[in-house]
């Protein structure tokens, strides 16, 4: 079967699960003549040549071998790559319309030990900015993926999202380019989704394990209810930094519950009472990972509630698609052939259930 092929795939995507590509986070300060932009990214994927435009991991590149070279380099050597690529970077800032010379100021590596990790650098940027400036643009270069620009240091200050080959809004000096609540609940709604559609494996294959434990819609909606509850609280109170919980504990969790629900797909044949109780559990874990990744994207002060809302909705968004898309695949066609069961859920399940293992022993000991 068609979806039996993805979930296949997606266990080969979880076996060779290297670096996910994130977004560059750029800090934009204006202080008199002098701009300053601060940007934390991957660079070995700058470097490298990688096209991180809609790339999902830098693995699937054929810059791929030259990106882990680069990533084993100790700290200070590769800051010297980065030094030498500079110059090729196309990178543009302009004020009032007219080009800012920019010089590389500074290079920060953080030391990462772990090579199956991506390594977080920065790269600090200077310049001065003509007498009388009233506002600036960024140029993004096409292949350097996503980047969230922020100002910093001004009244309502400007944060905007660029996708390669996109040129920000004139950002005023003096600060008030703040995005409306409306705005910034959209602008969220995309990042959410993103994070499930197309780089959450594991939350794509957890909602796959709630489909597949019936092929009637009530379990399913007791199930994703539960899941949507559980996991909005602890996104929340992760967001607001109430509750942390290290990755290293909630991924391999999240992985164990990836497991739990492929089994015991396997051994019941419908809903039983503690199955929407475990699911809730579980979507406590689930939250506490979109926590961590709106954590990297950050929540600006003037639309935290806007932008938590919108993020949450981007997730529903991704998973209800992930439910539509088995549905329109087997569920429509198949679910009510007294051999749906023997032939395409338990199947899926065992593949889903051995990626979760895969995944809870990777994360553990690998």
């Amino acid at each position: 079967m068609t979806l039996l092929a993805v979930v296949s795939s997606l266990l080969w995507a979880g076996a060779v699960r290297a670096h996910e590509v994130m977004p560059t986070i750029a800090g934009l300060t204006m202080e008199g003549d002098a701009v300053t932009l601060d940007m934390r990214a991957t660079l070995e994927a700058f470097v490298a040549g990688v096209d991180l435009d809609g790339l999902e991991d830098t693995d699937a590149s054929d810059r791929a071998e030259r990106y882990d070279a680069l990533r084993a380099l100790p700290p200070e050597a590769f800051a010297e790559e980065v030094r030498a690529f500079w110059p090729s970077m196309e990178l543009r800032l302009m004020a009032d319309g007219e080009p800012v010379a920019l010089r590389l100021a500074e290079v920060r590596v953080e030391p990462a030990p772990d090579l199956e990790l991506s390594r977080a650098s920065h790269a600090v940027l200077a310049g001065a900015l003509p007498a009388g400036t009233q506002s600036i643009s960024l140029y993004w270069p096409t292949g350097f993926g996503a980047l969230i620009l922020r100002q910093q240091g001004a009244e309502d200050p400007f944060t905007g999202y660029l996708n390669g080959g996109e040129t920000s809004p004139p950002i005023s000096v003096s600060g008030g380019d703040a995005a409306s609540i409306g705005a910034t609940f959209l602008s969220y709604i995309p990042v959410g989704f993103d994070h499930i559609l197309p780089k959450g494996l594991d939350h794509i294959l957890f909602v796959l394990g709630l489909f597949f434990l019936s092929p009637r819609l009530r379990p399913l909606l007791w199930q994703v209810s539960a899941f949507t509850l559980a996991h909005t609280v602890t996104l929340a109170l992760g967001a607001l930094d109430i509750v942390r919980v290290p990755g290293a504990i909630v991924e391999p969790l999240i992985a164990a519950s990836i497991a739990y629900v492929a089994v015991e797909n396997i051994l019941s044949r419908g809903l039983t009472p503690w199955r929407p109780v475990v699911v809730f559990l579980f979507g406590l874990l689930h939250g506490l990972g979109f926590a961590s990744v709106l954590g990297e994207f950050g929540l600006p002060p003037g639309g935290f509630v806007a932008a938590l809302i919108g993020f949450n909705v981007g997730v529903e968004l991704g998973q209800l698609t992930v439910i539509a898309a088995a549905f329109l695949a087997v569920g429509y066609w198949f679910g009510d052939k007294p051999w749906y069961r023997g032939a395409i859920a338990i199947p899926a399940s065992v593949i889903i259930g051995v990626i979760g293992a895969y995944w809870v022993v990777e994360r553990t000991l690998l």
